[in-house]
């Protein structure tokens, strides 16, 4: 399960719905990827289609997809959105980390 914290709702459906897509029907992808300083980073995106190995979650009245690899290293995790001074965007608190980068963007297992 992936959870999606209050902030990152509301910022969800605002960018969604700038870019075209409807948070009632659409859905907002997680993954992992190779790359980044620590070695895997996170993939955020939006999309209109699952896929047949997609887990598919809502939280908080959001609709995300995972592909299955990436689920593995994605249970637990919280999206949160900052606005702070350290910059703003989406960021990924995940449990299963054991090192992230300073930017937080990248991860290590």
């Amino acid at each position: 399960m992936i959870n999606v914290s209050e902030h990152a709702k509301k910022k969800v459906i605002e960018l969604m719905t700038d870019d075209g897509y409807d948070p009632s029907t659409d859905y907002v992808r997680v993954g992992v990827k190779s790359g980044g300083c620590s070695g895997l980073s996170y993939d955020l995106k939006f999309d209109k289609t699952q896929l047949e190995d997609d887990k598919v979650f809502e939280a908080n009245g959001i609709k995300i997809i995972v592909d299955k690899k990436s689920f593995l290293y994605l249970i637990g995790t919280t999206l949160e959105y900052s606005g702070g001074l350290n910059g703003t965007g989406f960021v990924f608190n995940n449990p299963n980390a054991n090192r992230t980068c300073g930017c937080g963007e990248s991860f290590s297992l």
